[in-house]
């Protein structure tokens, strides 16, 4: 019998476990990841950036996660000897068109309390000398990590708080049982007092088992990335990113040092044929027809039409992502790029089309679902894993109980 059963064991899943083991020192906890290793899919194909938070609406959760994230995964990487670098990145406007968009980016950027500096193209080319711009913003705080290592910790620390932690154990059906739930896996049963559920890209259908509605749907969206080849890092020494544009939901591609010192440029974004599939080639029937009989999924593909299409293009074409990364790199060459692995989005979408843009979290019987963790859910794991814990009922039967001296008669 467990007090928390957490179902999922990327970052999200694993911050969640170590908050509980703090929050509740006595409390029986136990992480289950159907996979069989600990975060192997979003958390283990993402960038590896940690992020400031310049880029999230003032006051949203993301804003704030994320600026406290920064510091507090910075501060966790050093205490526990993880290799990281605060290399801080430029975001640079390539057109005087952007410009507008360039200092608006900036503004919000002091509105989130960051530390960011409006610079001139000469001034971006003593950070980044083969980068062409008009114009560019430095942000101080951002760096780069590697978050499989930073959740391969995390699972140290449950287990050294008395958690227990299950790979290969996938969650087949919540099932109640009086004011309990029992979790069944292919791996046994688990009863527990109250459920967790930071599945990623299968939170919404984790929260349908537990009888909660996720009012969103689970569209995957697959990043696919290239690599400079070793003799062509030396064009990027930190990380460089576009000017986003704000009506479109993804960044646009940008080049990031990583932190074993290999250059990634990308990602694109297209829409995944299977929540897992890190391949073109890779498909299952039953996703993608989740995706195209939901109507949020058409809506949304009409509004953004036009960016998709080039998304697509881009996904198919090597001259046509040389193209856009030269943008920002006149010297890139098709032959200076490989490809490199792609990683897949858990974006939640609603049924009117319109993309959940902060964290989403609903509340259902004995249990909690996280069924929208976007990024930066890796910088700002330590936050949400808090705030998450947060929101869990008091466990009154969990609390220490002091006893004073005047207590004792």
């Amino acid at each position: 019998m467990f007090d928390f059963a957490i179902v999922g064991g990327g970052i999200v899943g694993l911050s969640t476990g170590l908050a509980l083991g703090k929050r509740y020192p006595h409390a029986r906890i136990l992480v289950l990841e159907k996979e069989n290793q600990w975060a192997f899919h979003q958390t283990g194909n993402n960038s590896g950036v940690i992020h400031s938070g310049i880029y999230y609406k003032p006051g949203s959760f993301k804003a704030k996660f994320c600026r406290d994230g920064s510091r507090s995964m910075v501060e966790f990487c050093q205490e526990h000897g993880i290799d990281h670098e605060v290399c801080g990145k430029v975001i640079v406007a390539t057109e005087e068109q952007e410009l507008p968009r360039l200092e608006n980016l900036y503004k919000r950027g002091l509105e989130n309390g960051i530390k960011v500096q409006k610079i001139s193209p000469e001034a971006v080319k003593e950070i980044e000398p083969h980068v062409r711009c008009v114009g560019g913003i430095r942000v101080f705080s951002t760096g780069i990590v590697n978050y499989k290592q930073v959740c391969l910790k995390y699972a140290e620390l449950i287990q050294q708080q008395g958690g227990e932690l299950r790979l290969n154990t996938k969650v087949l059906k919540i099932s109640p049982s009086g004011q309990n739930q029992v979790l069944e896996t292919n791996n046994g049963s688990f009863e527990t007092r109250f459920v967790i559920n930071c599945a990623g890209l299968h939170s919404d259908r984790v929260a349908k088992l537990g009888r909660a509605e996720p009012q969103a749907k689970i569209v995957p969206f697959r990043g696919e990335y290239y690599e400079l080849t070793p003799e062509k890092r030396y064009l990027v020494k930190t990380l460089i990113y576009p000017v986003p544009n704000p009506d479109f939901p993804f960044l646009g591609v940008h080049f990031t040092r990583m932190i074993d010192n290999s250059v990634h440029a990308g990602p694109n974004a297209v829409l995944s044929f299977k929540r897992e599939g890190y391949k073109k080639t890779d498909f299952n029937l039953g996703d993608l027809a989740e995706v195209i009989t939901y109507p949020g999924f058409w809506k949304l593909a009409a509004k953004h039409a036009d960016e998709g299409i080039q998304e697509i293009i881009r996904s198919f074409s090597k001259a046509a992502f040389t193209r856009s990364l030269q943008k920002l790199i006149p010297e890139v060459q098709a032959q200076d790029l490989v490809p490199t692995h792609a990683g897949v989005r858990a974006q939640a979408l609603k049924n009117d089309g319109s993309l959940v843009d902060d964290f989403l979290i609903v509340p259902g019987q004995n249990s909690i679902h996280v069924c929208n963790a976007p990024s930066p859910a890796a910088t700002s794991s330590l936050e949400i894993g808090t705030a998450i814990v947060a929101q869990i009922p008091h466990q009154s039967h969990l609390e220490t109980v002091v006893i004073t001296a005047g207590d004792r008669g």
